[in-house]
């Protein structure tokens, strides 16, 4: 494929090329550079090589610090409600002990509220996101990065607003409902990917895509270090202020300081059916940029796509079980034990973002991605035998590079498509992501009560084996590539 993606935006991957111009240029000059380069202007501008990071940090950190509060908040209540007063039990407790009936009724109540509110933004959101990102790439991004901050804060509001007066928890999906009516954490995501798409070659777009995932992973460690601690010591409701002003914080960084990486068109509608058929004729033509490729183009989104699916899949699914693992014999972890391991886990992201710049100088991207797979793979395969913590804590030593895989894989879908599709791409990645997570989560707790009766690891051993299934599907589209590539340059 061309360059197309690129031809319009500044040379490099940060936008500070015009960082030395006076302060006193007047409006002429202003118009001419967003004429010019098609980026506009904030209120104010920053010096530092930073464009989007913030916000995704930021807005991942309020999202990883109230989904656990959330929860246990909806346990008490729950409890209280029904004059529980007792705790969860470990899994390591006498097992000749029966079940507390109230415990039981507090854990299935739980569980169904915490469905019924993931269920609501998710079917909320999956209309409302493809809506927003392809209205991104007409009326540019930085709406896209301020309107879903707003409403997260507001679901915030409203999840205050519950513990001060102790209204029922049903109210908690008032707020969810309000989430995904502004486009969710997902609108979020698909902005800052999108955004990254805009504003970097096509060289150094994975190593971008990676930072932005490191973001993700640096956050949510920060948030859970802070979260159980700061609970214990002074309640839900300081926790919850914390996450109001980080959701506005976000947003007010993405109004003062983000330039936008689209020309707005002042004649972009947001409520029109225009946007779900780029969606559509994205996937079913293969984008703009698919006369180059013909069936093969179409045929390599459709693939990677489903990559992309299956991979977070066993992100999800299986970071699902690792706590419930942990607690139960023979391992039988405590809560600082459990921070340990969460931390490790985050701080893959890390060295997966060193990992690939190094192998990026040697490697190609797809074999980056296949080095992250074998990454993971083995690391599931240890957690699937684990019965020491010795051995646990060496399946997250082995899984250092298990985050490699889907900067790649974000990398290739944005280098199939043309700048205008961005937004449209983006928005689609973020929908399949938040069905990873009902999949993954859903299957792995489903598969994990089913086969304790004969390998407790047995889940961890299945995610192995469903890895192989994109590892092959990038190899060989990788080594299909590179044979149409020394055709065409024979032919040449």
């Amino acid at each position: 494929m061309d360059e197309p993606d690129t031809a319009a935006i500044l040379p490099g991957d940060v936008l500070t090329a015009t960082d030395e111009e006076t302060h006193d240029s007047g409006d002429h000059k202003h118009e001419a550079e967003v004429a010019s380069t098609g980026f506009v202007r904030p209120p104010f501008r920053v010096t530092c090589p930073v464009s989007v990071e913030p916000v995704l940090f930021l807005s991942m950190f309020s999202l990883a610090l109230q989904a656990p509060l959330s929860t246990q908040y909806l346990w008490d209540r729950i409890s209280e409600d029904l004059g529980y007063n007792g705790s969860k039990r470990s899994g390591c407790s006498n097992g000749s002990v029966p079940p507390d009936p109230l415990q039981t009724e507090v854990e299935i109540l739980t569980a169904h509220w915490n469905l019924y509110i993931s269920l609501g933004g998710f079917s909320v959101g999956l209309f409302v996101v493809p809506l927003l990102g392809s209205w991104s790439d007409l009326a540019g991004r930085r709406p896209v990065l301020i309107v879903p901050n707003i409403g997260l804060a507001l679901q915030a509001v409203v999840y205050l607003v519950v513990m001060y007066l102790k209204l029922p928890v049903g109210y908690f999906l008032v707020g969810r409902l309000l989430s995904g009516l502004s486009g969710d954490f997902n609108a979020i995501l698909a902005g800052c990917f999108a955004y990254v798409a805009d504003t970097s070659d096509r060289k150094s777009r994975t190593i971008r895509v990676a930072i932005l995932e490191a973001c993700l992973g640096l956050s949510g460690m920060l948030a859970s270090i802070i979260g159980g601690q700061w609970r214990r010591a002074q309640g839900y409701i300081n926790p919850f202020w914390l996450v109001l002003a980080t959701n506005l914080a976000s947003a007010l960084y993405a109004y003062l300081f983000v330039r936008d990486s689209v020309v707005p068109d002042p004649s972009a509608k947001l409520l029109t059916s225009r946007h779900y058929k780029a969606v559509w004729h994205l996937f079913s033509t293969g984008g703009s940029t698919s006369d180059a490729g013909g069936t093969f183009h179409r045929c390599k989104l459709w693939l990677y796509m489903l990559c992309f699916f299956l991979v977070v899949t066993i992100h999800f699914g299986s970071r699902e079980l690792y706590v419930l693992f942990e607690l139960s014999s023979p391992l039988c972890w405590g809560s600082a034990l459990i921070g340990y391991g969460s931390a490790a886990q985050n701080l893959a992201y890390l060295s997966s973002l060193l990992g690939l710049k190094i192998m990026q100088h040697c490697l190609e991207d797809s074999w980056v991605a296949l080095v992250g797979l074998a990454s993971n793979v083995i690391g599931l395969v240890v957690f699937s035998v684990a019965d020491t913590t010795q051995l646990m804590f060496t399946g997250y030593g082995l899984c250092f590079l298990f985050m490699a895989a889907t900067p790649v894989l974000r990398s290739k879908l944005s280098k199939l498509v043309g700048q205008s599709e961005q937004g449209a791409l983006f928005a689609s990645v973020a929908c399949v992501e938040s069905l990873c997570f009902l999949v993954g989560s859903g299957l792995f707790n489903s598969l994990y009560p089913a086969t304790l009766h004969f390998m407790k690891g047995f889940p961890f051993l299945f995610a192995a084996i469903i890895l192989f299934i994109p590892a092959g599907i990038i190899g060989t589209l990788q080594c299909l590539d590179q044979r149409r590539d020394n055709r065409d340059s024979t032919a040449s």
